[in-house]
Parts: C-alpha cells; structure tokens; sequence
C-alpha cells in the first residue's frame, strides 16, 4: 500500500474527480463510491463522475438506495481544470470506454486488460471478477472503517460483475465476498435484485430473438435501434444461454455509433481479443476473456457498405478464423 499512499498525498490540495467508464454499470459505480469514501477517510473529497447516462434500472435503484451522488460530465465541463486530478475506476484512459475529459488523469484502478498502455503516476490494474474486489481489498490491507452502504455497494457490484459468481471469478473475489457480506445490507441487497428489467427492455429480447443468426456455435444479433450498454450486455447475456451458443456478438445501431457486447464461453476464444481483433480498423474494442465491449464510431460507418449486418458478421467471422489458427 506505499505506492496507494504516495497517491493520497498527490491529491491533497487538489480537486479530485472520480471517473468511471461511459454509462456506468453497477461495478463501476460501486467501485467509484468505494473510492470516494476510501478517500474521505483520509481527509479529500472527490466528485464521482461519468460521461452518457444513469440509464438502466437497477443501477438508478442502485445510486437512490444507497445515496451515491454521481455527477455527469456535461454538467461539470464548464468547472474542470485541465490541473485538476482524474482518478479512472473500472475503466482505462484511451480504453475505447470512457471519454477523456479536460482534468489529468493521474491514476488508474481497474479489473480490465489493457491494450493501449497509458503511463499514470499510480495504477493497479488486475485481472479479477470486478474492479469492487479492488477496492474492497484496499479497505481491508488499509484497516479503514467501511459503512453498511459501501459494503452493500462493493458486494452488489461483485455479485453483478461475476454474474452471480459464474463469470471470471478469482480467489481474491471469493475473499473479498466473504469480507464484505458481515458488513452489508441484507434487505437493500434483495431490494437491488428484485425488478431488475422494465417493459420497455423486452423491445431489446424481441429484437434480438428475431434475427439472430448461428453460425457453428456463434450467435449473432443486431438491435436496429439505441439501447443502453447495460440492456446489450444483458440481452448478449440471454443470446449466450443458449445451448446451441458458445459466443455471443450482440450491437444495437445508435445515433453516433454502433455499440457491441461480446460474450464467450469457449476457453479458446478470448471475447477481449476477439473484438480488438474484428473492430480494430473500423472502431475499438476490448475486454476480459468471457465479456468484452466495443464500438464503431459513426465515422467508420459508411465504411461497413450497402449491407453493414454482413459486413460484421463477416468481421468476426474473419477474427474467430485467425483466432483458432
């Protein structure tokens, strides 16, 4: 914990901004709150912060029940020093998720593998279920207090970033859990699980069900209209539960890009170097060995043709090709 240390004292005296990656999930907000309260302890307030939306049930039941304040970009651009101090949680600058804003990005916490190496004056960057583990260890090597909330928060995040343990996990998240769970809210823990889709999702499941496409045990779907990155990641979820699927590609078509989810149960088939490898010269991508996400801006678009559908089926058809060589 020397080189966490030698972090706390560059921040003091400065404004410090906690960013997670665009459209924050569960993990990256838990993770985040965690952070903010670590820091707390030691006498620095931060400001979370996020580019896109709050836009999925469970994480806006998520930040109301446990009183996580999170404050979007657009509303702090105007305020931000380009001196002031960015720490990216859950996330990784020149990632392909998270938007570079004006302050300097100092620090780096997070679970992903990278792929555009970034130099920082502190980073711990780990392969684990989820990047709450991190932050829920760095409470318990530093012996700091932790509240109901954050642990309910951390725990929730774990459990949501592992699938309910069935994802990436690692002995240090079966720790973690064991850690966190005395120290956790029960009741808020059940209330965060319960109603976790909205009718509106099911246009997403319909979508995807209609036109997805099998080829030898990888599923295809397009969703022909914008959808948040936690409904694609869900809804790459559900495609991959099929027996008959053991990669799932999932993209909804949005205004300014195309976003995609990938999933993989195949141990021969990394989902991250898949789509770094399909969406390399069109957009970007990345992610762990079973989930990944990417995009392909709307710049590169056109580039995709009269019929784009074919044109990314191909794409990862021609990456899982020279993947398995």
């Amino acid at each position: 914990m020397k080189e966490f240390y030698k972090l706390i004292d560059a921040c003091r005296s400065e404004k410090v901004y906690i960013q997670t990656h665009n459209f924050p999930d569960p993990d990256a907000i838990a993770s985040a709150f965690g952070l903010q309260a670590l820091f707390s302890h030691f006498g620095i307030p931060a400001t979370l912060c996020y580019h896109g939306r709050i836009d999925k049930l469970s994480t806006r039941k998520m930040t109301e029940l446990l009183h996580i304040r999170l404050v979007s970009y657009a509303e702090l651009k105007d305020q931000m020093r380009p001196e002031d101090v960015i720490i990216c949680v859950d996330s990784q600058k020149s990632g392909g998720n998270i938007l570079d804003m004006a302050g300097n990005e100092i620090a780096c916490i997070d679970h992903h593998p990278t792929y555009t190496a970034v130099e920082y004056l502190y980073s711990d960057i780990r392969t684990v279920g989820s990047c709450a583990t991190l932050i829920a260890e760095y409470f318990q090597k530093l012996n700091v207090p932790m509240t109901a909330e954050v642990a309910t928060a951390l725990l929730y995040g774990l459990k949501t970033d592992t699938a309910h343990f069935t994802r990436g996990v690692t002995a240090l998240d079966i720790d973690m859990f064991r850690y966190l769970f005395p120290k956790a809210e029960e009741h808020v823990l059940t209330e965060l699980e319960k109603n976790t889709l909205e009718f509106a999702d099911l246009k997403a499941y319909g979508s995807a069900i209609e036109n997805i496409r099998v080829y030898d045990k990888t599923g295809i779907a397009a969703i022909p209209f914008a959808c948040p990155d936690s409904l694609i990641a869900l809804v790459a979820d559900f495609i991959l539960s099929l027996e008959e699927v053991e990669i799932a590609i999932l993209y909804s078509y949005r205004e300014k890009e195309i976003k995609f989810s990938v999933r993989s149960e195949n141990p021969d088939i990394h989902a991250g170097e898949l789509i770094n490898t399909a969406l390399k010269d069109l957009g970007n991508g990345g992610g762990h060995a079973e989930m990944a996400g990417g995009s392909i801006g709307m710049e590169n678009i056109p580039r995709l043709g009269a019929y784009p559908d074919d044109s990314i089926r191909d794409l990862f058809l021609d990456a899982l090709e020279k993947l398995s060589a």
